[in-house]
């Protein structure tokens, strides 16, 4: 018999690992570590690929509620939602 608390934790981690299995989605998390909050377009550069590939991933792994996004003028900020201890374990994994 399953722990329904613990089962469900074990989910939400399930969930996080999916959204992040992907090469340009884990250079996106790795660069908003170093860097904090960054616009689309300096991942574009950091990342080299296009805006478009980027927003999908952005999209991918925000509604998997790991980043938030934050208008600043023109700009739209991505930085990592911390909730789940994320930017720990993305360290230790991407080194």
């Amino acid at each position: 018999m399953k722990n329904g608390k613990d089962y469900e934790i074990l989910e939400r981690k399930a969930e996080i690992l999916r959204a992040i299995a992907h090469p340009v989605r884990l250079s996106i998390l790795r660069g908003l570590v170093k860097n904090g909050a960054t616009p689309v377009k300096e991942l574009e550069t950091c990342i080299d690929v296009h805006t478009a590939t980027i927003s999908q991933h952005l999209t991918k792994i925000r509604y998997a509620g790991i980043i938030t996004k934050k208008r600043k003028g023109t700009y739209i900020y991505y930085s990592i939602k911390d909730t789940d201890g994320i930017v720990d374990m993305l360290k230790t994994f991407l080194g």
